[in-house]
């Protein structure tokens, strides 16, 4: 009992040590997400954005190849400025600032939406201007716009006055340079923050996952608990334990398959003790009578050659009886526990069927039975003949012992569908009784109306175990003061 205890609560700590593991490794992804990975993905979309848009212009300045015009009295091309204007420049800019210069290093076109100062140059209003501004262009601006023709596109954050912004730089067929700015959240002040509040937020996390593991696992583990309480009363013997089952998940599937085992359990415990009542009971007559028997030959019948004859007959019959019990027993046994290999090959049902009937045809002249067979189309299938005909010996011998008053019984072999040959025996006995269907086929079962009948009653249980190794389907069909018809179907 404390050993069970023991592996009982072990699952419900992996439970709790399972759902603590996956609250740590949560956190722990989360914490890297939103503290040491924020930033640098944030950083990395920005980027992105502004190579998108300055790509945009970029390739409106390709379309045209060269946009100054002198004639203009902005000295920007009109058509350009026209499909410049065309573009959604607010969306495009929405919180950026533009810079397009040429060749020369001197700012063409600017665009400032910055909510305050670009790092790169001095406030203006908003909107486009075309202006040769000394403002827009700074010592720091031209030489790093000539770094740009020079050494191509280029990008880097930007910090001044508190403030940092990203600075993105494109250079057009070495003839313009488009610098694109924005101001770069305080990331790394939100990213403080969230890493001070992680520490309390990983322990309410683990804490709640924790205690709602034990009440899960509790809960979990409590219909298991009942299931194994169950089994040790099965081990002490009590046989009519059942589980309740209160769900439809796995574990009560688990329920009801143990209630269907304990059910069987008990069943095959009844008949257990049927089997070694009766087969006490069919050892004991016989051994009796063979005693009996040898102490009257042996004190008073010796010299009565009639009488001792008659007496040492009733022996050697007992000893006949005992013999097929104990074979029966033991044939039994071997077909149920698999030793006996199955010797497959193809062969003929029908034929087979016709073959262990006509053996039965003496018999049948000599009580006046009628017995048809109706074996006229082949039944190919791949089964151990000589098991096979003990099936159909078994069956038909059984049928014989509950023949109805007109003396009628019959085999049939058919074949079917999809390779699968049926055979039938059937008889006008008094048939069997539902509740007794069930059970026909079990180790030394007799109905009520079987009582004092000749035989072992392990006939049908030797039927079922060969059909049970050759993975055949059968089955009986009965009904009280009709018949019976015992079935089985053979595969190719």
């Amino acid at each position: 009992m404390k050993a069970q205890s023991k592996r009982v609560s072990s699952i419900r700590w992996e439970l709790m040590l399972f759902t603590g593991l996956l609250c740590v490794g949560l956190i722990s992804l989360v914490w890297l997400l939103n503290v040491y990975l924020l930033e640098p993905v944030y950083n990395y979309t920005i980027k992105r954005e502004l190579e998108n848009t300055a790509e945009t212009y970029a390739e409106l300045l390709e379309k045209y190849g060269t946009i100054e015009d002198g004639a203009s009295a902005t000295g920007i091309n009109i058509a350009f400025m026209e499909e410049l204007s065309k573009l959604d420049n607010d969306a495009l800019l929405s919180g950026k600032c533009l810079d397009i210069s040429g060749v020369d290093g001197y700012n063409l076109l600017h665009a400032h939406y910055l909510s305050g100062e670009c790092h790169l140059h001095p406030n203006i209003p908003n909107g486009f201007g075309e202006k040769r501004d000394v403002l827009w262009n700074s010592r720091y601006v031209l030489g790093l716009r000539a770094i740009v023709l020079s050494d191509g596109d280029m990008s880097f954050p930007l910090s001044y006055n508190n403030g940092t912004q990203y600075v993105y730089c494109k250079n057009v067929d070495n003839k313009y340079v488009i610098m694109v700015s924005t101001d770069l959240d305080r990331i790394s002040q939100a990213s403080g923050v969230i890493s001070a509040q992680m520490p309390f937020v990983a322990i309410t996390v683990l804490i709640l996952g924790l205690i709602s593991a034990w009440i899960f696992s509790r809960w979990f583990s409590k219909p298991l608990n009942e299931i194994s309480s169950a089994a040790r009363d099965m081990a002490k013997g009590n046989y009519k334990t059942r589980v309740s089952v209160v769900k439809s998940d796995e574990i009560g599937i688990l329920a009801e398959d143990f209630n269907t085992m304990a059910r069987e359990v008990e069943r095959s415990s009844e008949l257990q003790r049927d089997l070694i009542a009766n087969i006490s009971h069919d050892l004991r007559t016989p051994l009796t009578l063979i005693k009996g028997y040898a102490e009257t030959v042996r004190d008073l019948t010796g010299d009565n050659p009639e009488k001792r004859g008659e007496q040492l007959n009733i022996i050697v019959d007992e000893t006949d009886r005992l013999s097929l019990l104990v074979n029966s027993v033991m044939e039994l046994s071997k077909y149920s526990s698999g030793t006996e290999k199955l010797n497959l090959v193809e062969f003929d049902l029908a034929q087979l069927c016709d073959e262990v009937s006509y053996r039965y045809n003496d018999i049948c002249a000599k009580n006046g039975y009628t017995l048809e067979t109706h074996t006229d189309e082949p039944c190919i299938v791949t089964a151990d003949p000589d098991m096979m005909s003990r099936v159909i010996h078994n069956i038909l011998s059984n049928a014989v012992h509950h023949i109805g008053t007109d003396g009628w019984l019959s085999i049939t072999a058919k074949p079917l569908a999809n390779g699968v040959s049926r055979v039938e025996i059937s008889d006008h006995g008094c048939g069997i009784a539902p509740e007794d269907l069930p059970y026909v086929f079990d180790k030394y079962y007799r109905s009520r109306s079987d009582a004092g009948k000749v035989g072992t009653g392990l006939g049908l249980s030797i039927t079922k175990a060969i059909l049970v190794n050759h993975n055949f389907k059968y089955g009986v069909i009965s009904e009280i003061n009709k018949g019976t018809t015992f079935w089985f179907e053979a595969k190719k």
